[in-house]
């Protein structure tokens, strides 16, 4: 059975006492409510293994927000999956948006990626998703399937079944704009049904797919009522403990 997520990507923000602060705030809040979903906070790097000690894993887990595609050696400033590993994370953000953006990470590097995070035991959150342009010239279904075919789809069903998809229409990430529920649900089915084609129907069923596009307390609750969103992959609204748990408690 597939799960469901609400996965807070706090990108770069908050100081290392700042994030412990908000990893111990939220622990204590679920210690005392019973919530209907999986938990995942993606702090940054410096912050992974501070927070892997304050939060209780089987109410939080911990992911990084990226990772090297190549595995140890003369790299410097990278972050292996392995030394993430080490810090008590068991999830890793891999091909978000802003990576690909800012960083020129392709599908092939994101590939690498999944590879060396599958082979150190961390699952992987994979995101993708179409750019402005791209959705109004009615490119959206085609940027998708391409993405995942180019970086998913030589994974065996085994491995495929350990990684998290997360939906991001790139427009809608910090731009004030929304996607329709309409939208979301459209790509979400069109996904599993892609999912269907290469790995059979259970592995459809069983794979959870988030939404990363700008995802807030106030639509939450009508975005994951949609029969194909599991989640959020949630931003700025992963910042502050009552704007977190709104969307948690939306399921």
């Amino acid at each position: 059975m597939r799960k469901n997520i609400v996965a807070g990507n706090w990108k770069m923000n908050k100081t290392l006492q700042e994030g412990i602060h908000l990893a111990e705030e939220l622990n204590n809040i679920l210690k005392n409510k019973k919530v209907s979903c999986d938990i995942i906070l993606a702090p940054p790097f410096t912050h992974l293994a501070s927070i892997a000690q304050v939060v209780d894993p089987k109410l939080i887990k911990v992911a990084a927000q990226n990772c090297s595609d190549k595995e140890q050696g003369a790299y410097t400033g990278e972050v292996s999956a392995e030394m993430i590993k080490s810090t008590g994370a068991s999830h890793v953000i891999i091909g978000h948006s802003e990576r690909r953006q800012y960083y020129h990470e392709t599908n092939e590097i994101i590939k690498n990626k999944i590879t060396i995070a599958l082979k150190t035991g961390l699952n992987p959150i994979f995101c993708f998703g179409e750019l402005l342009a791209e959705r109004e010239s009615n490119r959206h279904f085609e940027v998708v399937k391409t993405q995942l075919h180019e970086s998913l789809f030589a994974l065996s069903p085994d491995d495929f079944s350990k990684i998290v998809l997360s939906y991001e229409p790139v427009w809608a990430i910090g731009t004030g704009k929304n996607a329709s529920v309409e939208q979301a649900e459209e790509i979400h089915a069109f996904v599993r049904q892609e999912l269907q084609k290469k790995y059979g129907q259970q592995v459809a069923n069983d794979t959870t797919i988030l939404y990363g596009g700008s995802c807030k307390p106030s639509n939450a609750k009508e975005l994951f009522s949609s029969a194909d969103v599991d989640g959020g992959l949630i931003g700025g609204a992963s910042l502050v403990a009552a704007d977190f748990m709104g969307i948690i408690e939306s399921f």
